[in-house]
């Protein structure tokens, strides 16, 4: 999470459209991304990046269950997100070698999360739970939580999540989005890539 201001959010139908988006997202000045399990192409992208650009942080996202979080490590996924968590997925989370990401949504989750010794969270869907101003009021009674808020999230809405003290960075599908990706406008890609690299609280 600390890796750049934005996470992007990205979904592939294509597996073989990996390396040049993540190409495209290294030279824009990100390190991380994360690819969301929702397409049959999402593993194999994920293979594709860790070994096309090992510099670039490669996270399983949409990770619903123990089984595709197992999938997702097995891919090369170096960190994993979900919308939410289960009793059997943050289980599962804890034994895994790699960061694990739970979606949350109210104080009740958070205070399960860190009752487990969990520290970060994804505040999802960001948007539509308050924005900023929602998640500035989480931060006075759970200072312990960290955040990446993502949901909705444009470049105008990003520094005013970032300017909180309670948030790493901020997840956004805008850097890569589907009709860019499916159109192979890569350098299109690199510089929403570079604007979001640039954004800062």
């Amino acid at each position: 999470m600390a890796l750049s201001p934005v996470l992007p959010v990205v979904t592939l139908d294509v597996a073989e459209d990996a390396a040049p988006l993540a190409r495209a997202l290294q030279a824009g000045g990100l390190r991380a991304v994360e690819i969301t399990l929702r397409t049959p192409a999402a593993l194999e992208a994920i293979r594709i990046i860790r070994a096309e650009t090992p510099d670039l942080a490669v996270g399983a996202g949409t990770v619903l269950d123990a089984a595709q979080l197992d999938r997702a490590i097995d891919a090369g996924a170096t960190f994993a997100l979900a919308p939410g968590a289960t009793a059997d997925l943050l289980t599962a989370a804890r034994r895994a070698q790699i960061p694990f990401i739970p979606g949350v949504a109210t104080a009740s989750e958070i205070m399960r999360g860190l009752e487990l010794g969990l520290t970060h969270f994804k505040f999802f869907p960001a948007e539509q739970l308050g924005g900023a101003a929602g998640l500035k009021s989480l931060g006075a009674p759970l200072p312990g939580a960290t955040f990446c808020p993502t949901g909705g999230i444009t470049p105008e809405s990003a520094p005013a999540y970032l300017r909180l003290a309670n948030v790493a960075c901020v997840g956004g599908s805008w850097i890569a989005p589907a009709d860019l990706i499916r159109a192979h406008r890569w350098a299109e890609i690199e510089a929403l890539a570079a604007a979001a690299a640039r954004l800062a609280g």
